[in-house]
């Protein structure tokens, strides 16, 4: 498929692919084809072998500053709900490789929400993280509300959604949102080197565990605690189970086939 909004590298470093919002110039508002090339591009990575972790950046400016607010501007309840947007996002939720986001300049709206669709985060100095969509009148539609609040809690959660304001960098840390802050020169050498370290592990182990950690954020306690335990036991019929054992009784280095 070519791509007009995003470019895709499937090998920006081994077993590490890397797509890069690139509308610039709208300083990449997610409009409807945007997310559509993110979702068949993260699709086509997901069935490919020689990729095993994904980062999703934008550039030093931003990362994505919100949804387009003019291809919703004049739409209705009804059309809103016939356009269906929320089905890629869904669908950008079950890619089973982890997906590392890179984040510079600004996170807003729909930004900060496709960042919080991503299960590892890397910031850099510059980073604002905010879900202003009150300020138009509307309110975060793509889990601003329910995964922000699971991120910082629920006071915080509670100011950025009902006031608007933006988070920095380092606020984001502290509330739990992000996993690191790097200097705007080395931010995305930082998330790939993220990437490259789940990409080292087992495949089959690593998408098992983020299924079940994604369960635990999605469900009560014993349910996501039963959930793990399946997928725990399920690890024990793969060939890199044994091998990544084998490994450490060797005291030498795994090597994951993904089978």
């Amino acid at each position: 498929m070519n791509y007009e909004y995003i470019l895709v590298n499937e090998q920006v470093a081994e077993y590490v692919a890397h797509i890069q919002l690139n509308r610039p110039k709208e300083l990449n508002a997610l409009n409807l084809q945007l997310m559509q090339e993110i979702k068949h591009a993260l699709g086509e990575l997901d069935e490919n072998d020689q990729v095993r972790a994904i980062v999703i950046s934008g550039n030093e400016r931003a990362f994505a500053a919100g949804a387009d607010i003019k291809q919703m501007a004049g739409k209705t309840a009804i059309d809103m709900l016939k356009i269906d947007q929320f089905s890629t996002w869904d669908a950008i939720r079950r890619t089973k490789k982890p997906l590392i986001a890179a984040v510079s300049g600004f996170a807003l709206g729909g930004g900060c929400e496709l960042v919080m669709q991503c299960d590892m985060v890397v910031a850099s100095e510059t980073a604002q993280f905010g879900q202003p969509e009150i300020n138009i009148g509307v309110m975060p539609g793509a889990g601003g509300t329910q995964r922000l609040t699971k991120a910082v809690g629920k006071v915080r959660a509670m100011e950025m959604v009902l006031t608007g304001r933006f988070i920095s960098a380092e606020e984001a840390k502290a509330a739990g949102l992000i996993n690191k802050i790097a200097p705007v020169e080395l931010y995305l050498d930082e998330a790939i080197a993220m990437a490259k370290l789940a990409a080292s592990k087992s495949p089959l182990a690593v998408q098992l565990a983020k299924e079940s950690v994604l369960k635990a954020f999605d469900t009560h306690l014993q349910e996501g605690l039963y959930f793990e335990r399946k997928n725990f036991y399920m690890l024990f019929a793969s060939e890199d189970q044994k091998e990544g054992m084998a490994a450490f009784v060797e005291k030498r280095k795994p090597d994951f086939k993904g089978h």
